[in-house]
């Protein structure tokens, strides 16, 4: 009796500490989470317009979202390393050196803006190449071309963000965002449909309504770390055009490999669309669908898995290993609960989420058949990203860059292509080898986290 008695005692306890600290973790990222909801809620709003102007224009769009976004998510990447590096300084209470990576990450985010502009002049012979319709390819290119010139206030906006981050404060972002998501809806209305004096630009419209909207909350952004009484004691334009070479190698130290890493986790998706855009427009169409509904429910973990950073980033700097383990291993549990709820509604519902972007009975039933399949993957990738949310917090980020390029370009690619092109299977086929890339890459960043934090 008092053995059971002890157990009951000590699930009850455990129980009770994973009740608190989840609930830390999600007072933390519930804003971070609400921000990424919001942003790819600006993608929701481009897609669904795009497929009320005519199917050429959405699947141009879902093409050249494939193209924009791994260099976006490369370069983002690179930059968000400044969340682990500010926590784990204001952890350790060394304060004084935050201003100086902030505002190397600002420098580098300009120098990487330069040729990201240039690439997304010069897609349109990929395109072609490809074997895309020659319309859907002039279009996309016409949008990259467009959306390129928000590039460098999307790269300095990410910068500030991860700092603010680094340091717990994460609702501005989630303001921000809010407004972004409003001028978002308005500038597409008027430049994709033709409002207030200007001709209707399709898609293109979308592209460079992105990138004021981007710029508009650059502007936000920089007002409120500069006037904001916690923040502006760092003083960011202080010796601004000074440049302190440690820390960019730092930043490009950690950061290269993080933004190849995070160009291998979601270049699978990207990839998969240009394998999709061969099996027909209502294929593509569908792809589209499908993919920015899991988008979408992936931002939660997603979310949550940058306060995993920064809770393991700031308990790094006290030096607390056993805190760090704890941290990550419940904000993993967490990110795998939550994506229950999403995979329980693509199981029971697809159909009417599908029916939200579209009326096409062809695009309509393969979607729903994508949404079921999303379904499958939804524990596995709320599970490989808080693992990696707790690797950042560590710094660590070769080994799992390696481990990304193994899932995914190794295994999920491969494994795409051989079932749903060589094999037949169409889109199908194709994710599964999502499927599996996601779900090899759980277990492996797992297990890196549980090796790392071992303390015999």
């Amino acid at each position: 009796f008092l053995n059971s008695l002890m157990i009951s005692t000590k699930a009850v306890a455990a129980i009770r500490r994973f009740r608190v600290e989840s609930g830390k973790t999600l007072r933390l990222g519930l804003p971070v989470v609400a921000a990424h909801m919001l942003l790819i809620s600006m993608q929701f709003v481009d897609t669904v317009m795009a497929g009320h102007v005519s199917a050429t224009d959405l699947a141009a769009l879902a093409i050249a979202s494939a193209l924009f976004h791994p260099l976006v998510l490369f370069l983002v990447g690179i930059l968000m390393v400044v969340s682990p590096m500010v926590a784990q300084l204001k952890g350790g209470g060394v304060e004084g050196e935050i201003s100086l990576v902030v505002k190397e990450a600002l420098h580098l985010s300009l120098g990487l803006a330069v040729p990201s502009i240039l690439l997304l002049h010069l897609l349109e012979p990929l395109m072609s190449f490809i074997g895309y319709p020659p319309k859907v390819t002039r279009i996309g290119d016409s949008y990259l071309r467009a959306v390129s010139w928000g590039m460098p206030a999307i790269l300095a906006y990410g910068v500030l963000r991860h700092f603010n981050e680094g340091l717990s404060i994460t609702r501005p972002s989630m303001y921000f965002h809010i407004i972004g998501l409003v001028l978002n809806v308005f500038g597409n209305y008027t430049l994709m449909f033709g409002h207030f004096g200007f001709s209707a630009m399709g898609t293109i419209g979308a592209g460079w309504s992105t990138a004021m909207v981007w710029t508009l909350m650059l502007m936000m952004m920089f007002a409120y770390n500069l006037k904001n009484r916690a923040l502006k004691r760092y003083r960011l334009l202080n010796n601004f055009i000074r440049f302190s070479y440690p820390n960019i190698h730092e930043i490009l130290r950690i950061g290269v490999p993080n933004g190849f890493s995070t160009g291998a986790e979601t270049g699978l998706f990207p990839l998969v669309a240009l394998m999709m855009g061969t099996l027909g427009v209502s294929v593509m169409a569908a792809h589209q669908i499908a993919i920015n509904v899991a988008a979408m429910t992936f931002m939660v973990p997603l979310g949550l898995s940058a306060a995993i950073t920064v809770r393991i980033g700031q308990a790094v700097g006290r030096g607390k290993w056993d805190e760090v383990r704890y941290l990550g291993f419940s904000g993993v549990i967490l990110c795998g609960m939550v994506m229950l709820v999403p995979a329980s509604a693509y199981l029971f519902i697809p159909e009417w989420i599908a029916k939200i972007y579209t009326s096409d009975t062809e695009v309509l039933e393969v979607a729903v058949r994508l949404l079921l399949m999303a379904a499958v993957f939804q524990l596995s990738d709320g599970l490989q990203v808080g693992a990696l949310g707790a690797l950042r917090g560590l710094k660590d980020t070769r080994v799992p860059l390696i481990i990304n390029v193994i899932s995914y370009l190794m295994i999920g690619l491969p494994g795409a292509y051989l079932l749903g092109i060589l094999g037949g299977y169409g889109p199908e086929g194709l994710w599964t080898g999502i499927i599996a890339g996601l779900s090899v890459a759980a277990m492996l960043h797992n297990l890196r986290f549980y090796l790392l934090t071992r303390r015999d």
